[in-house]
């Protein structure tokens, strides 16, 4: 049997899998902008053209857009397979709160878990940032409110260091958000309850931080338990009042 030739990848193949690698831990994300020729070059230790050719190969698989005179980046609509027109009607329709509540605590308790499990240092201090930025803006516009607990929940989806986790939390991030400030918008009408929701938060942060991934778990799943039955109570209250005023 004759002895088949080892075939050597090609620099630029090479360089390929890095990017590849990168965008799929997360390290590069959609609509990011690529570091320069040079910084990228001497990052890996390669040649500019080989640097180039890779640049094209990620540009023919979608995965890189390069803009006349403004850099290379990476591509915008990455995440359109997940975040797709239905998902922007699923967050329009009021029954399918409570359906994306009961995903959240599959999605948000298994990604709380693996951070408490593997979250390094720097992303317990990642964590520990945006438990501090949802406090600081309680006081803000509702926008504000909504961006930085998106934040928290990707945070602990990066500290996870599963990367389909992070990807679906990335792609859904619009649908998170949607469903995040609707909830906030009926809650505010009690500040009790967003009281002791900053108190579940800060459960979660420190459970992960404590590496404690059992207790981690569980206060997400407690935490969105509550949500839900302050919801269902607080709609009641509102349905009750409206059908007493429509009698008088």
């Amino acid at each position: 049997m004759p002895i088949q030739q080892i075939k050597v990848a090609k620099i630029s193949d090479q360089i390929v899998a890095e990017i590849e690698a990168m965008i799929v831990d997360g390290r590069f994300s959609a609509g990011q902008k690529l570091p320069s020729e040079r910084d990228l070059s001497q990052r890996f230790q390669v040649s500019r053209p080989s640097l180039r050719e890779a640049i094209q190969k990620l540009e023919a698989k979608g995965l890189v857009d390069r803009r006349q005179g403004g850099g290379t980046y990476i591509t915008d609509s990455l995440n359109d397979k997940v975040t797709t027109p239905l998902f922007e009607l699923l967050a329009k329709h009021p029954e399918s709160q409570f359906d994306l509540l009961e995903f959240r605590h599959a999605l948000e308790g298994i990604s709380s878990f693996y951070a408490a499990l593997r979250g390094t240092d720097a992303d317990l201090d990642r964590i520990k940032i945006s438990i501090n930025s949802i406090m600081e803006t309680q006081s803000d516009d509702i926008h504000h409110q909504v961006d930085a607990l998106v934040n928290f929940y990707l945070r602990i989806a990066e500290a996870s260091h599963n990367v389909v986790l992070l990807h679906v939390v990335l792609g859904m991030q619009e649908l998170l958000a949607e469903n995040i400030k609707q909830n906030l918008q009926i809650l505010a009408q009690n500040p009790g309850v967003l009281e002791q929701l900053n108190q579940h938060r800060s459960q979660i942060a420190k459970a992960i931080v404590n590496g404690k991934p059992e207790q981690a778990r569980d206060a997400c799943h407690q935490h969105l338990s509550y949500i839900e039955q302050a919801l269902l109570e607080m709609t009641k209250e509102q349905s009750r009042i409206q059908r007493s005023l429509r009698r008088s």
